[in-house]
Protein backbone atom coordinates (compact mmCIF):
# COMPACT_ATOMS: atom_id res chain seq x y z
CA UNK A 1 0.00 0.00 0.00
CA UNK A 2 1.05 3.59 -0.57
CA UNK A 3 1.81 6.18 2.13
CA UNK A 4 -1.60 7.78 1.42
CA UNK A 5 -3.33 4.45 2.04
CA UNK A 6 -1.57 3.98 5.37
CA UNK A 7 -2.49 7.53 6.43
CA UNK A 8 -6.17 6.95 5.55
CA UNK A 9 -6.19 3.54 7.25
CA UNK A 10 -4.41 4.67 10.41
CA UNK A 11 -6.33 7.93 10.72
CA UNK A 12 -9.70 6.21 10.34
CA UNK A 13 -8.99 3.50 12.91
CA UNK A 14 -7.47 5.84 15.50
CA UNK A 15 -10.36 8.26 15.05
CA UNK A 16 -12.91 5.49 15.70
CA UNK A 17 -11.13 4.34 18.87
CA UNK A 18 -10.96 7.89 20.27
CA UNK A 19 -14.59 8.55 19.35
CA UNK A 20 -15.73 5.37 21.14
CA UNK A 21 -13.75 6.17 24.29
CA UNK A 22 -15.08 9.74 24.31
CA UNK A 23 -18.68 8.58 23.89
CA UNK A 24 -18.38 6.05 26.71
CA UNK A 25 -17.09 8.47 29.35
CA UNK A 26 -18.95 8.53 32.66
CA UNK A 27 -20.04 4.88 32.77
CA UNK A 28 -19.84 3.55 36.35
CA UNK A 29 -22.35 0.71 36.65
CA UNK A 30 -23.73 -2.32 34.79
CA UNK A 31 -26.84 -0.52 33.56
CA UNK A 32 -24.59 1.95 31.78
CA UNK A 33 -21.97 -0.56 30.67
CA UNK A 34 -24.39 -3.13 29.19
CA UNK A 35 -27.61 -1.19 28.41
CA UNK A 36 -26.49 2.47 28.26
CA UNK A 37 -29.35 3.10 30.73
CA UNK A 38 -31.83 2.30 27.89
CA UNK A 39 -31.35 5.68 26.21
CA UNK A 40 -30.82 4.79 22.52
CA UNK A 41 -33.12 6.14 19.76
CA UNK A 42 -34.40 3.66 17.17
CA UNK A 43 -32.01 4.68 14.38
CA UNK A 44 -28.98 4.04 16.62
CA UNK A 45 -30.54 0.68 17.53
CA UNK A 46 -31.00 -0.09 13.81
CA UNK A 47 -27.41 0.75 12.89
CA UNK A 48 -26.11 -1.13 15.92
CA UNK A 49 -28.10 -4.25 14.94
CA UNK A 50 -26.76 -4.07 11.37
CA UNK A 51 -23.25 -3.33 12.59
CA UNK A 52 -23.29 -6.33 14.93
CA UNK A 53 -24.42 -8.71 12.18
CA UNK A 54 -22.39 -7.21 9.32
CA UNK A 55 -18.88 -8.11 10.44
CA UNK A 56 -15.64 -8.09 8.48
CA UNK A 57 -16.69 -11.55 7.36
CA UNK A 58 -19.60 -9.94 5.47
CA UNK A 59 -17.51 -7.40 3.58
CA UNK A 60 -14.44 -9.58 3.07
CA UNK A 61 -15.93 -13.00 2.38
CA UNK A 62 -19.37 -12.29 0.82
CA UNK A 63 -17.97 -10.83 -2.45
CA UNK A 64 -15.72 -13.89 -2.72
CA UNK A 65 -18.74 -16.11 -2.07
CA UNK A 66 -20.54 -14.48 -5.01
CA UNK A 67 -17.41 -14.76 -7.18
CA UNK A 68 -17.23 -18.52 -6.69
CA UNK A 69 -20.89 -19.51 -6.23
CA UNK A 70 -23.00 -16.68 -7.64
CA UNK A 71 -25.60 -14.66 -5.75
CA UNK A 72 -27.74 -17.51 -4.42
CA UNK A 73 -26.34 -16.91 -0.92
CA UNK A 74 -28.78 -13.95 -0.65
CA UNK A 75 -31.63 -16.48 -0.21
CA UNK A 76 -30.15 -17.20 3.22
CA UNK A 77 -31.68 -13.85 4.33
CA UNK A 78 -35.18 -14.32 2.86
CA UNK A 79 -36.66 -15.50 6.16
CA UNK A 80 -35.27 -12.51 8.09
CA UNK A 81 -38.04 -9.90 7.50
CA UNK A 82 -40.74 -12.30 8.74
CA UNK A 83 -38.59 -13.16 11.77
CA UNK A 84 -38.35 -9.44 12.63
CA UNK A 85 -42.15 -9.20 12.74
CA UNK A 86 -42.44 -12.22 15.05
CA UNK A 87 -39.72 -10.90 17.38
CA UNK A 88 -41.40 -7.49 17.60
CA UNK A 89 -44.68 -9.14 18.58
CA UNK A 90 -43.50 -11.93 20.89
CA UNK A 91 -40.00 -11.21 22.23
CA UNK A 92 -39.49 -7.46 22.62
CA UNK A 93 -42.42 -6.71 24.99
CA UNK A 94 -41.40 -9.51 27.36
CA UNK A 95 -37.76 -8.41 27.56
CA UNK A 96 -38.69 -4.77 28.18
CA UNK A 97 -41.40 -5.62 30.70
CA UNK A 98 -39.07 -7.77 32.79
CA UNK A 99 -36.23 -5.18 32.54
CA UNK A 100 -33.62 -7.90 32.00
CA UNK A 101 -29.93 -7.44 31.22
CA UNK A 102 -29.82 -10.67 29.17
CA UNK A 103 -32.38 -12.77 27.35
CA UNK A 104 -31.61 -15.79 29.55
CA UNK A 105 -32.74 -14.17 32.82
CA UNK A 106 -36.33 -14.71 31.67
CA UNK A 107 -35.81 -18.48 31.48
CA UNK A 108 -35.21 -18.88 35.22
CA UNK A 109 -38.49 -17.24 36.13
CA UNK A 110 -40.32 -19.36 33.55
CA UNK A 111 -38.44 -22.64 34.11
CA UNK A 112 -35.52 -22.95 36.51
CA UNK A 113 -31.90 -22.03 36.99
CA UNK A 114 -30.42 -25.08 35.26
CA UNK A 115 -32.34 -24.33 32.05
CA UNK A 116 -31.23 -20.69 32.19
CA UNK A 117 -27.61 -21.73 32.73
CA UNK A 118 -27.62 -24.38 30.01
CA UNK A 119 -29.07 -21.96 27.45
CA UNK A 120 -26.55 -19.29 28.44
CA UNK A 121 -23.71 -21.82 28.01
CA UNK A 122 -24.97 -22.78 24.53
CA UNK A 123 -24.89 -19.10 23.61
CA UNK A 124 -21.42 -18.56 25.11
CA UNK A 125 -19.93 -21.52 23.22
CA UNK A 126 -21.26 -20.61 19.77
CA UNK A 127 -20.74 -16.85 20.13
CA UNK A 128 -17.16 -17.22 21.40
CA UNK A 129 -16.27 -19.56 18.52
CA UNK A 130 -17.92 -17.26 15.96
CA UNK A 131 -16.14 -14.23 17.39
CA UNK A 132 -12.81 -16.00 17.06
CA UNK A 133 -13.55 -16.47 13.35
CA UNK A 134 -14.44 -12.78 13.10
CA UNK A 135 -11.07 -11.81 14.62
CA UNK A 136 -9.33 -13.95 12.01
CA UNK A 137 -11.01 -12.09 9.13
CA UNK A 138 -9.25 -8.70 9.52
CA UNK A 139 -6.04 -10.49 10.56
CA UNK A 140 -6.01 -11.98 7.05
CA UNK A 141 -5.58 -8.46 5.65
CA UNK A 142 -2.53 -7.48 7.67
CA UNK A 143 -1.00 -10.89 7.14
CA UNK A 144 -1.53 -10.67 3.38
CA UNK A 145 -0.41 -7.04 2.99
CA UNK A 146 2.61 -7.11 5.26
CA UNK A 147 3.60 -10.75 5.14
CA UNK A 148 3.18 -11.06 8.90
CA UNK A 149 2.72 -14.40 10.59
CA UNK A 150 -1.05 -14.94 10.81
CA UNK A 151 -0.85 -16.11 14.42
CA UNK A 152 0.88 -12.95 15.66
CA UNK A 153 -1.48 -10.88 13.53
CA UNK A 154 -4.45 -12.50 15.33
CA UNK A 155 -2.87 -11.51 18.66
CA UNK A 156 -2.39 -7.88 17.55
CA UNK A 157 -5.92 -7.56 16.13
CA UNK A 158 -7.48 -9.23 19.15
CA UNK A 159 -5.45 -7.09 21.55
CA UNK A 160 -6.63 -3.85 19.95
CA UNK A 161 -10.21 -5.05 20.11
CA UNK A 162 -9.95 -5.97 23.78
CA UNK A 163 -8.70 -2.47 24.66
CA UNK A 164 -11.44 -0.90 22.56
CA UNK A 165 -14.26 -2.97 24.07
CA UNK A 166 -13.14 -3.13 27.71
CA UNK A 167 -12.84 0.64 27.88
CA UNK A 168 -16.15 1.46 26.22
CA UNK A 169 -19.01 -0.94 26.91
CA UNK A 170 -22.32 -0.75 25.06
CA UNK A 171 -22.29 3.00 24.49
CA UNK A 172 -18.93 2.85 22.70
CA UNK A 173 -20.10 -0.15 20.67
CA UNK A 174 -23.40 1.41 19.56
CA UNK A 175 -22.19 4.89 18.69
CA UNK A 176 -19.00 3.79 16.96
CA UNK A 177 -21.01 1.25 14.94
CA UNK A 178 -23.14 4.14 13.67
CA UNK A 179 -20.12 6.08 12.46
CA UNK A 180 -18.49 2.90 11.15
CA UNK A 181 -21.51 1.99 9.02
CA UNK A 182 -21.62 5.45 7.42
CA UNK A 183 -17.97 5.03 6.39
CA UNK A 184 -18.60 1.43 5.31
CA UNK A 185 -21.55 2.26 3.04
CA UNK A 186 -19.66 5.12 1.40
CA UNK A 187 -16.60 2.93 0.84
CA UNK A 188 -18.53 -0.04 -0.57
CA UNK A 189 -20.42 2.29 -2.93
CA UNK A 190 -17.09 3.68 -4.16
CA UNK A 191 -15.75 0.14 -4.63
CA UNK A 192 -18.82 -0.82 -6.68
CA UNK A 193 -18.49 2.30 -8.81
CA UNK A 194 -14.78 1.65 -9.36
CA UNK A 195 -15.17 -1.97 -10.45
CA UNK A 196 -17.60 -0.89 -13.19
CA UNK A 197 -15.46 2.16 -14.07
CA UNK A 198 -12.40 -0.09 -14.53
CA UNK A 199 -14.11 -2.35 -17.07
CA UNK A 200 -12.92 -1.94 -20.69
CA UNK A 201 -14.17 1.05 -22.66
CA UNK A 202 -17.61 0.44 -24.07
CA UNK A 203 -18.53 -2.09 -21.33
CA UNK A 204 -20.97 -0.60 -18.85
CA UNK A 205 -22.94 -1.87 -15.87
CA UNK A 206 -25.75 -3.35 -18.00
CA UNK A 207 -23.23 -5.14 -20.20
CA UNK A 208 -21.50 -6.58 -17.16
CA UNK A 209 -24.85 -7.79 -15.75
CA UNK A 210 -25.68 -9.57 -19.01
CA UNK A 211 -22.31 -11.32 -19.02
CA UNK A 212 -22.74 -12.29 -15.34
CA UNK A 213 -26.16 -13.72 -16.15
CA UNK A 214 -24.74 -15.78 -19.01
CA UNK A 215 -22.07 -17.12 -16.62
CA UNK A 216 -24.82 -18.15 -14.14
CA UNK A 217 -23.68 -15.73 -11.43
CA UNK A 218 -27.04 -13.94 -11.08
CA UNK A 219 -28.70 -17.02 -9.59
CA UNK A 220 -30.59 -14.99 -6.98
CA UNK A 221 -33.57 -17.37 -6.85
CA UNK A 222 -33.11 -21.16 -6.89
CA UNK A 223 -36.47 -22.94 -6.72
CA UNK A 224 -35.25 -26.55 -6.96
CA UNK A 225 -35.81 -28.37 -3.67
CA UNK A 226 -32.86 -30.36 -2.33
CA UNK A 227 -32.27 -31.12 1.35
CA UNK A 228 -28.50 -30.96 0.83
CA UNK A 229 -28.49 -27.78 -1.26
CA UNK A 230 -27.20 -25.04 1.02
CA UNK A 231 -28.88 -22.11 -0.68
CA UNK A 232 -32.30 -22.26 -2.31
CA UNK A 233 -35.52 -20.38 -1.70
CA UNK A 234 -36.92 -23.13 0.54
CA UNK A 235 -33.94 -23.43 2.87
CA UNK A 236 -33.71 -19.62 2.90
CA UNK A 237 -37.35 -18.97 3.77
CA UNK A 238 -37.77 -21.80 6.29
CA UNK A 239 -34.29 -22.48 7.66
CA UNK A 240 -33.35 -18.81 7.37
CA UNK A 241 -36.50 -17.81 9.27
CA UNK A 242 -35.65 -20.09 12.21
CA UNK A 243 -32.02 -18.95 12.18
CA UNK A 244 -32.96 -15.24 12.13
CA UNK A 245 -35.63 -15.76 14.79
CA UNK A 246 -33.09 -17.36 17.10
CA UNK A 247 -30.23 -14.98 16.28
CA UNK A 248 -32.19 -11.75 16.74
CA UNK A 249 -34.59 -13.09 19.37
CA UNK A 250 -32.32 -15.07 21.69
CA UNK A 251 -28.66 -14.24 20.91
CA UNK A 252 -27.47 -11.77 23.54
CA UNK A 253 -25.18 -10.01 21.03
CA UNK A 254 -28.37 -8.84 19.25
CA UNK A 255 -30.82 -8.76 22.16
CA UNK A 256 -28.35 -6.50 23.96
CA UNK A 257 -28.53 -4.06 21.02
CA UNK A 258 -32.28 -3.45 21.14
CA UNK A 259 -32.55 -3.64 24.94
CA UNK A 260 -30.69 -0.31 24.91
CA UNK A 261 -33.67 1.39 23.22
CA UNK A 262 -35.73 4.03 25.00
CA UNK A 263 -38.96 2.04 24.69
CA UNK A 264 -40.66 -0.99 23.16
CA UNK A 265 -41.63 1.15 20.15
CA UNK A 266 -38.03 2.25 19.54
CA UNK A 267 -36.84 -1.39 19.74
CA UNK A 268 -39.52 -2.50 17.29
CA UNK A 269 -38.71 0.29 14.83
CA UNK A 270 -35.04 -0.67 14.84
CA UNK A 271 -35.81 -4.35 14.24
CA UNK A 272 -38.42 -3.76 11.52
CA UNK A 273 -36.15 -1.38 9.66
CA UNK A 274 -33.41 -4.00 9.87
CA UNK A 275 -35.79 -6.46 8.19
CA UNK A 276 -36.30 -3.99 5.35
CA UNK A 277 -32.64 -3.03 4.94
CA UNK A 278 -30.72 -6.27 5.38
CA UNK A 279 -31.80 -8.19 2.25
CA UNK A 280 -31.08 -5.36 -0.24
CA UNK A 281 -27.82 -4.59 1.56
CA UNK A 282 -26.63 -8.18 1.26
CA UNK A 283 -27.84 -8.30 -2.34
CA UNK A 284 -25.66 -5.30 -3.23
CA UNK A 285 -22.60 -6.76 -1.48
CA UNK A 286 -23.01 -10.01 -3.42
CA UNK A 287 -23.59 -8.03 -6.62
CA UNK A 288 -20.24 -6.35 -5.98
CA UNK A 289 -18.62 -9.80 -5.90
CA UNK A 290 -20.36 -10.68 -9.17
CA UNK A 291 -18.98 -7.52 -10.79
CA UNK A 292 -15.49 -8.49 -9.57
CA UNK A 293 -15.98 -11.86 -11.30
CA UNK A 294 -16.85 -10.10 -14.56
CA UNK A 295 -13.84 -7.79 -14.12
CA UNK A 296 -11.52 -10.80 -13.96
CA UNK A 297 -13.01 -12.17 -17.16
CA UNK A 298 -11.77 -9.07 -18.97
CA UNK A 299 -8.46 -8.85 -17.10
CA UNK A 300 -5.89 -11.31 -15.83
CA UNK A 301 -6.95 -13.21 -12.72
CA UNK A 302 -4.30 -14.83 -10.49
CA UNK A 303 -4.21 -18.60 -10.33
CA UNK A 304 -4.57 -18.25 -6.53
CA UNK A 305 -5.81 -15.08 -4.85
CA UNK A 306 -3.78 -15.43 -1.65
CA UNK A 307 -0.57 -14.18 -3.22
CA UNK A 308 1.36 -14.22 0.08
CA UNK A 309 0.80 -17.98 0.23
CA UNK A 310 1.59 -18.28 -3.46
CA UNK A 311 4.95 -16.57 -3.00
CA UNK A 312 5.91 -19.01 -0.24
CA UNK A 313 5.91 -21.97 -2.63
CA UNK A 314 7.00 -20.22 -5.83
CA UNK A 315 9.27 -22.22 -8.13
CA UNK A 316 9.68 -23.55 -11.69
CA UNK A 317 6.70 -25.91 -11.43
CA UNK A 318 4.40 -23.18 -10.19
CA UNK A 319 5.64 -20.79 -12.88
CA UNK A 320 4.71 -23.37 -15.51
CA UNK A 321 1.23 -23.69 -13.99
CA UNK A 322 0.86 -19.88 -13.98
CA UNK A 323 1.85 -19.69 -17.65
CA UNK A 324 -0.74 -22.30 -18.59
CA UNK A 325 -3.37 -20.50 -16.53
CA UNK A 326 -2.54 -17.16 -18.19
CA UNK A 327 -3.13 -18.78 -21.56
CA UNK A 328 -6.70 -19.65 -20.61
CA UNK A 329 -7.10 -16.16 -19.12
CA UNK A 330 -6.25 -14.68 -22.50
CA UNK A 331 -8.77 -16.99 -24.18
CA UNK A 332 -11.44 -15.86 -21.69
CA UNK A 333 -10.67 -12.23 -22.47
CA UNK A 334 -11.16 -12.86 -26.18
CA UNK A 335 -14.39 -14.79 -25.75
CA UNK A 336 -16.00 -12.45 -23.20
CA UNK A 337 -15.47 -9.57 -25.62
CA UNK A 338 -17.02 -11.65 -28.38
CA UNK A 339 -19.93 -12.49 -26.08
CA UNK A 340 -20.51 -8.83 -25.16
CA UNK A 341 -20.42 -7.83 -28.82
CA UNK A 342 -22.90 -10.55 -29.78
CA UNK A 343 -25.25 -9.55 -26.93
CA UNK A 344 -25.19 -5.90 -28.05
CA UNK A 345 -26.00 -6.85 -31.65
CA UNK A 346 -28.64 -9.45 -30.65
CA UNK A 347 -26.69 -12.10 -32.56
CA UNK A 348 -28.12 -15.28 -31.03
CA UNK A 349 -25.83 -17.59 -32.97
CA UNK A 350 -22.82 -15.48 -31.95
CA UNK A 351 -23.98 -15.49 -28.33
CA UNK A 352 -24.24 -19.27 -28.28
CA UNK A 353 -20.87 -19.73 -29.99
CA UNK A 354 -19.01 -17.25 -27.75
CA UNK A 355 -20.61 -18.57 -24.56
CA UNK A 356 -19.66 -22.16 -25.37
CA UNK A 357 -16.05 -21.12 -25.93
CA UNK A 358 -16.04 -18.94 -22.80
CA UNK A 359 -17.48 -21.76 -20.68
CA UNK A 360 -14.81 -24.13 -22.01
CA UNK A 361 -12.01 -21.66 -21.28
CA UNK A 362 -13.40 -21.11 -17.77
CA UNK A 363 -13.59 -24.88 -17.15
CA UNK A 364 -10.04 -25.39 -18.43
CA UNK A 365 -8.80 -22.54 -16.23
CA UNK A 366 -10.49 -24.11 -13.20
CA UNK A 367 -8.69 -27.40 -13.88
CA UNK A 368 -5.34 -25.61 -13.94
CA UNK A 369 -6.28 -23.72 -10.79
CA UNK A 370 -7.06 -27.05 -9.08
CA UNK A 371 -3.61 -28.26 -10.11
CA UNK A 372 -2.08 -25.13 -8.57
CA UNK A 373 -3.97 -25.66 -5.31
CA UNK A 374 -2.82 -29.29 -5.16
CA UNK A 375 0.76 -28.13 -5.71
CA UNK A 376 0.47 -25.52 -2.92
CA UNK A 377 -0.93 -28.12 -0.53
CA UNK A 378 1.85 -30.55 -1.35
CA UNK A 379 4.58 -27.91 -1.01
CA UNK A 380 3.13 -26.48 2.22
CA UNK A 381 0.84 -28.95 4.06
CA UNK A 382 -0.09 -26.19 6.56
CA UNK A 383 -1.32 -23.84 3.81
CA UNK A 384 -4.90 -22.52 3.67
CA UNK A 385 -5.90 -23.59 0.15
CA UNK A 386 -9.31 -21.89 0.13
CA UNK A 387 -8.76 -18.34 -1.17
CA UNK A 388 -12.42 -17.22 -1.20
CA UNK A 389 -11.70 -14.71 1.56
CA UNK A 390 -8.87 -13.12 -0.45
CA UNK A 391 -10.69 -12.43 -3.73
CA UNK A 392 -12.16 -9.02 -2.88
CA UNK A 393 -8.99 -8.04 -0.99
CA UNK A 394 -6.86 -8.87 -4.05
CA UNK A 395 -9.07 -6.72 -6.27
CA UNK A 396 -8.94 -3.78 -3.84
CA UNK A 397 -5.18 -3.83 -3.31
CA UNK A 398 -4.23 -4.32 -6.96
CA UNK A 399 -6.76 -2.19 -8.82
CA UNK A 400 -8.12 0.71 -6.75
CA UNK A 401 -6.42 4.15 -6.62
CA UNK A 402 -4.22 5.35 -3.74
CA UNK A 403 -6.19 6.42 -0.71
CA UNK A 404 -9.24 4.39 -1.66
CA UNK A 405 -7.32 1.18 -0.97
CA UNK A 406 -6.68 2.40 2.58
CA UNK A 407 -10.33 3.36 2.99
CA UNK A 408 -11.62 -0.02 1.82
CA UNK A 409 -9.25 -1.89 4.12
CA UNK A 410 -10.27 0.44 6.97
CA UNK A 411 -13.87 -0.54 6.22
CA UNK A 412 -13.10 -4.21 6.75
CA UNK A 413 -11.38 -3.37 10.03
CA UNK A 414 -14.29 -1.18 11.15
CA UNK A 415 -16.83 -3.90 10.36
CA UNK A 416 -14.73 -6.34 12.37
CA UNK A 417 -14.41 -4.03 15.34
CA UNK A 418 -18.13 -3.24 15.43
CA UNK A 419 -19.33 -6.83 15.41
CA UNK A 420 -16.56 -8.23 17.62
CA UNK A 421 -16.96 -5.48 20.21
CA UNK A 422 -20.70 -6.21 20.41
CA UNK A 423 -19.98 -9.93 20.72
CA UNK A 424 -17.41 -9.49 23.50
CA UNK A 425 -19.82 -7.17 25.29
CA UNK A 426 -22.58 -9.80 25.09
CA UNK A 427 -20.24 -12.61 26.20
CA UNK A 428 -19.29 -10.56 29.26
CA UNK A 429 -22.87 -9.61 30.12
CA UNK A 430 -24.10 -13.22 29.87
CA UNK A 431 -21.18 -14.54 31.92
CA UNK A 432 -21.56 -11.95 34.69
CA UNK A 433 -25.38 -11.84 34.89
CA UNK A 434 -26.34 -15.44 34.16
CA UNK A 435 -23.44 -17.35 35.72
CA UNK A 436 -21.09 -15.30 37.92
CA UNK A 437 -23.70 -13.19 39.73
CA UNK A 438 -26.38 -15.90 39.81
CA UNK A 439 -24.22 -18.72 41.14
CA UNK A 440 -21.03 -17.31 42.69
CA UNK A 441 -21.53 -13.71 43.90
CA UNK A 442 -25.26 -13.04 44.22
CA UNK A 443 -25.04 -10.20 46.77
CA UNK A 444 -21.97 -8.17 45.80
CA UNK A 445 -22.31 -4.39 45.25
CA UNK A 446 -22.98 -3.09 41.75
CA UNK A 447 -19.47 -1.65 41.48
CA UNK A 448 -18.06 -5.18 41.90
CA UNK A 449 -20.12 -6.49 38.96
CA UNK A 450 -19.08 -3.51 36.85
CA UNK A 451 -15.40 -4.33 37.42
CA UNK A 452 -16.08 -8.03 36.86
CA UNK A 453 -17.75 -7.18 33.54
CA UNK A 454 -14.58 -5.54 32.29
CA UNK A 455 -12.45 -8.45 33.44
CA UNK A 456 -14.74 -10.96 31.69
CA UNK A 457 -14.64 -8.88 28.52
CA UNK A 458 -10.85 -9.18 28.71
CA UNK A 459 -10.94 -12.95 29.39
CA UNK A 460 -13.35 -13.67 26.53
CA UNK A 461 -11.19 -11.55 24.24
CA UNK A 462 -8.21 -13.77 25.03
CA UNK A 463 -10.27 -16.91 24.41
CA UNK A 464 -11.44 -15.60 21.03
CA UNK A 465 -7.84 -14.87 20.02
CA UNK A 466 -7.03 -18.53 20.71
CA UNK A 467 -9.99 -19.62 18.56
CA UNK A 468 -8.78 -17.33 15.75
CA UNK A 469 -5.54 -19.30 15.57
CA UNK A 470 -7.49 -22.32 14.29
CA UNK A 471 -9.77 -20.50 11.82
CA UNK A 472 -7.54 -20.82 8.76
CA UNK A 473 -8.92 -24.29 7.94
CA UNK A 474 -12.57 -23.27 7.72
CA UNK A 475 -12.80 -22.07 4.10
CA UNK A 476 -15.35 -19.34 3.37
CA UNK A 477 -15.63 -17.46 6.66
CA UNK A 478 -19.15 -16.17 6.06
CA UNK A 479 -20.33 -19.72 5.54
CA UNK A 480 -18.35 -21.06 8.51
CA UNK A 481 -19.92 -18.52 10.89
CA UNK A 482 -23.43 -19.40 9.74
CA UNK A 483 -22.81 -23.15 9.94
CA UNK A 484 -21.52 -22.75 13.49
CA UNK A 485 -24.55 -20.70 14.52
CA UNK A 486 -26.93 -23.23 13.00
CA UNK A 487 -25.56 -25.97 15.27
CA UNK A 488 -26.91 -24.14 18.34
CA UNK A 489 -29.52 -21.56 17.34
CA UNK A 490 -32.38 -23.96 16.67
CA UNK A 491 -32.13 -25.55 20.12
CA UNK A 492 -31.92 -22.16 21.86
CA UNK A 493 -34.95 -20.94 19.91
CA UNK A 494 -36.91 -24.09 20.83
CA UNK A 495 -36.28 -23.41 24.53
CA UNK A 496 -37.64 -19.87 24.22
CA UNK A 497 -40.69 -20.89 22.17
CA UNK A 498 -41.59 -23.49 24.79
CA UNK A 499 -41.19 -20.80 27.44
CA UNK A 500 -43.49 -18.40 25.57
CA UNK A 501 -46.24 -20.69 24.31
CA UNK A 502 -46.17 -24.07 26.11
CA UNK A 503 -47.19 -23.09 29.63
CA UNK A 504 -47.71 -26.64 30.88
CA UNK A 505 -44.12 -27.68 30.16
CA UNK A 506 -41.68 -27.30 33.04
CA UNK A 507 -37.96 -26.78 33.39
CA UNK A 508 -36.87 -30.40 33.79
CA UNK A 509 -38.64 -31.52 30.61
CA UNK A 510 -37.29 -28.69 28.46
CA UNK A 511 -33.79 -29.04 29.95
CA UNK A 512 -33.42 -32.70 28.98
CA UNK A 513 -35.22 -32.12 25.67
CA UNK A 514 -32.69 -29.41 24.81
CA UNK A 515 -29.72 -31.65 25.64
CA UNK A 516 -31.14 -34.49 23.52
CA UNK A 517 -32.00 -32.13 20.65
CA UNK A 518 -28.49 -30.63 20.63
CA UNK A 519 -26.93 -34.09 20.44
CA UNK A 520 -29.22 -35.04 17.54
CA UNK A 521 -28.46 -31.80 15.65
CA UNK A 522 -24.72 -32.44 15.92
CA UNK A 523 -25.18 -36.05 14.70
CA UNK A 524 -27.29 -34.87 11.73
CA UNK A 525 -24.63 -32.29 10.84
CA UNK A 526 -21.74 -34.76 11.05
CA UNK A 527 -23.73 -37.27 8.97
CA UNK A 528 -24.35 -34.59 6.29
CA UNK A 529 -28.01 -35.56 6.00
CA UNK A 530 -29.27 -32.04 5.23
CA UNK A 531 -27.72 -28.62 4.52
CA UNK A 532 -26.86 -26.53 7.54
CA UNK A 533 -29.78 -24.06 7.33
CA UNK A 534 -32.26 -26.89 8.04
CA UNK A 535 -30.49 -27.59 11.34
CA UNK A 536 -32.16 -24.49 12.80
CA UNK A 537 -35.66 -25.81 12.13
CA UNK A 538 -34.74 -29.35 13.18
CA UNK A 539 -33.27 -28.23 16.51
CA UNK A 540 -36.23 -25.99 17.32
CA UNK A 541 -38.89 -28.60 16.48
CA UNK A 542 -37.02 -31.35 18.35
CA UNK A 543 -36.92 -29.31 21.57
CA UNK A 544 -40.68 -28.60 21.42
CA UNK A 545 -41.68 -32.20 20.58
CA UNK A 546 -39.31 -33.87 23.05
CA UNK A 547 -40.27 -31.45 25.83
CA UNK A 548 -43.96 -32.29 25.35
CA UNK A 549 -43.22 -36.02 25.44
CA UNK A 550 -41.03 -35.76 28.54
CA UNK A 551 -43.61 -33.60 30.32
CA UNK A 552 -46.34 -36.16 29.59
CA UNK A 553 -44.14 -38.93 31.02
CA UNK A 554 -43.76 -37.12 34.34
CA UNK A 555 -45.92 -38.49 37.21
CA UNK A 556 -47.95 -35.35 37.84
CA UNK A 557 -48.29 -33.21 34.74
CA UNK A 558 -49.79 -29.76 35.12
CA UNK A 559 -48.93 -26.15 35.34
CA UNK A 560 -45.34 -26.05 36.55
CA UNK A 561 -44.25 -23.49 39.07
CA UNK A 562 -40.83 -21.88 38.68
CA UNK A 563 -37.98 -23.62 40.45
CA UNK A 564 -35.48 -21.26 42.05
CA UNK A 565 -33.28 -23.52 44.15
CA UNK A 566 -31.44 -25.86 41.77
CA UNK A 567 -28.52 -23.47 41.21
CA UNK A 568 -28.48 -21.86 44.63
Amino acid sequence: MSVADWIVLGGTLIGIILYGIWKSRGQKDMAGYFLDNQSMPWYIVLLSIIGTQASAVTFLSAPGQAYTDGMRFVQYYFGLPLAMVVICIAFVPIYHKLKVFTAYEYLEGRFDCKTRTFTAILFLVQRALSTGISIYAPAIILSSLLGWNIYWTNVIMGGLLIIYTVSGGTRAVSYTQTLQLVIIFVGMFLAGWMVVHLLPEGIGFNDALKVAGRMKKLNVIVTDFDWKDKYNIWSGLIGGFFLALSYFGTDQSQVGRYLTARSVTESRLGLLMNGLVKVPMQFLILLLGTMVFVFYLYFRAPVFFNEAQLNKVDGPTLQQIKTEYDGFNQEKQVQVRALSSAIKSNDNAGITRAQEKLDKAEADALKVRTTAIDYIKKADPAADTNDTNYIFLHFVVNNLPKGLVGLLIAIIFLAAWGSIAAALNSLASTTVIDIYKRQFKPTAPDEHYFKASRWWTFIWGLFCIVVAQFASKLGSLIEAVNVLGSLFYGVILGIFLVAFYCKRIGGTAVFWAAIAAECIVIIVFISNIVSFLWLNAIGCILVIVLAWILQLLQPAPGTVKPVQSDCA
